[in-house]
């Protein structure tokens, strides 16, 4: 997009998109670096929820690494970290049951982790980052990159004050054309700017399809003796199948609160995955329950997970733009970790962006030398050690574990230097009846949910999205596009069951009865989104598109 809008424009010399780890550090590791330098360089963030941190969502165990190299004196300075890791655990469940397991991959040990709330620890770095002098902006939603030539030359925030119509209101704000030297996409997983970047410039050519997770998670409140803090717990099996690739964790944080999430991978083939209903079956779990027990939910939210790993990583330079943690795809899905890459991402980004300014010159040629760092540093390592970890688990559990077993034997490499894999969608199951004509005269039944919420332990999707302090301006246009809803309602309906259904964790999508009674129409109820991006991920027909709401709207997550 090159066109200009009728707001107003602004020019920095950076421009950071997204107010999470990865952007903050870049923020504020370039501030520091200008400052010594005695250069001026202006730095602007912006960020799409109302608060920073209000979007922020993780397990979240932190590897302290790079947290320390960024502030090295955060526990002096009040980072807000909820405890440190004392006591671990790899529970295997069964339906009635669990089983320690008794080896665990090194990897996969926490020691020295720190518990923490990502929300928090966002909102803690967005005031360092104004305290080293960077623009803060929250409100302000990345709506489309702005191009001159294949040169990403900055963003334009989204329009505020326009109706469900179309049509704009006595508020209306256009967007403002924030135009930047250098761009750092840190939008996060699926990020639609990103999104956009790749399918423009194609810089995943020659790279396995991204694989992704939808994790879904709450926080508890307990009497503080039932939580003492430090403890960590991982899970496998119950209630996943042997197809579906992920696990549960059980976290205890400070202040009598209990972190407890389900990380489901979207690659199964089951039409009918349902990440909410499958966390709310995991709590069922006995001993899960016991640990509930005499709790109350404070917090829910979800969001989607990027686990192809190093060969999925897109070409993270271009043109006058640099792509950082999520954005680039920088998790390390054996060690359940991806904040520390994130900081570390960031911190070299600033780096690059700072040598590159300095020359004035940003072209792709000059940016290249952040790939060559990231990739020679730790995080690199990481990433390369686990290159084939994700992939081999696309053929069900029990291969995917013997390939695994193998590959900590040789390097990360298993049998192949590089394992092939499929895009999540493109694995998805058709009925057994897909083929046959749908008749309208039976339209497909609606949406069972797999667990009969009891409002104590288990909820169903609107309960928890109010328990995720959701908000959207009801009045404006929807932000979910589906390009054909005449595909949901013959096409998908008969040959998915339409999955859309299932796999949103916050009651978006609906199949409704039509005007005239024949059949089910497509209802989304947009104003449940709470930012997960999994319809963009995991429809089968790749024609619903997560674009920027009106800034400010969306989860305001509390201690996730």
């Amino acid at each position: 997009m090159s066109e200009r809008a009728q707001g107003e424009t602004l020019d920095v010399d950076v421009l950071i998109v997204g107010g999470g780890p990865a952007g903050l550090a870049a923020a504020i590791h370039l501030g520091r670096i200008v400052r010594k330098a005695g250069v001026e360089f202006s730095i602007a963030l912006i960020e799409k929820s109302a608060e920073i941190g209000d979007h922020a969502i993780s397990g979240a165990v932190m590897d302290p690494i790079a947290l320390r190299e960024l502030i090295p004196d955060f526990a002096e300075r009040g980072a807000p970290i909820e405890g440190t890791v004392r006591e671990e655990a790899m529970l295997f469940l069964t339906s009635r049951g669990k089983h320690r397991i008794p080896y665990v991959p090194r990897s996969l040990h926490h020691e020295g982790g720190l518990i923490l709330s990502l929300g928090k620890l966002a909102g803690w770095m967005g005031r360092i980052a104004e305290q080293e002098g960077i623009d803060v902006l929250t409100g302000f939603p990345g709506a489309h990159l702005l191009f001159e030539g294949e040169r990403v030359a900055g963003v334009r925030t989204g329009d505020k004050g326009i109706d469900r119509q179309g049509r704009k209101r006595p508020n209306f704000e256009p967007g403002v054309d924030v135009l930047a030297k250098l761009t750092i996409l840190a939008d996060g997983a699926r990020g639609n700017l990103t999104k956009e970047l790749v399918q423009r410039l194609r810089i995943d050519e020659g790279k396995n399809p991204q694989i992704y997770a939808t994790g879904v998670k709450e926080v508890w409140r307990l009497p503080r003796e039932r939580v003492p803090g430090g403890r960590v717990y991982h899970t496998l099996g119950y209630p996943l199948d042997l197809r579906t690739f992920g696990g549960g964790f059980l976290y205890d944080m400070a202040e009598g609160l209990w972190s407890i999430g389900l990380v489901v991978g979207l690659d199964s083939g089951n039409p009918f995955l349902d990440p909410h209903g499958l966390f709310q079956k995991f709590k069922q779990h006995p001993w899960i329950a016991s640990m509930l027990e005499g709790g109350e939910i404070v917090s829910y939210g979800a969001k989607a997970i990027p686990e192809g790993g190093y060969w999925s990583i897109p070409r993270p330079y271009a043109d006058g733009v640099l792509l950082v943690g999520d954005a680039a795809a920088l998790v390390n899905v054996p060690r359940l970790k991806g904040i520390h890459l994130a900081i570390k991402s960031g911190m070299l980004a600033a780096e690059a962006a700072f040598e590159a300014l300095s020359r004035s010159d940003t072209s792709a040629a000059a940016l290249e030398t952040y790939w060559r760092r990231l990739d020679a540093s730790y995080a690199g390592r990481e990433l390369y050690a686990s290159r084939n970890f994700r992939q081999a688990y696309q053929k069900g559990l029990i291969g995917g574990t013997l390939h695994y077993a193998l590959q900590l034997f040789t390097g990360g490499r298993g049998l192949w230097e590089r394992y092939p894999c499929h895009a999540d969608y493109e694995l998805t199951r058709k009925l057994p009846h897909a083929g046959a004509a749908l008749r309208q005269s039976a339209p497909p039944p609606p949406r069972r949910d797999l667990v009969k919420p009891d409002g104590r332990l288990t909820f169903d999707r609107v309960t928890d999205v109010y328990h995720s302090g959701t908000k959207h301006e009801e009045n404006q246009p929807a932000h979910l596009l589906v390009s054909d809803t005449e595909v949901c309602r013959t096409r998908c309906a008969e040959e998915y069951g339409n999955p859309c259904q299932y796999f949103c964790p916050a009651a978006v999508y609906e199949m409704v009865p039509d005007e005239i009674g024949q059949g089910r129409r497509l209802q989304i109820n947009f104003a449940n989104c709470v930012h997960c991006k999994t319809c963009d991920i995991a429809d089968p027909y790749q024609i619903i598109t997560w674009t920027t709401p009106e800034g400010g709207g969306g989860p305001r997550y509390r201690f996730l």
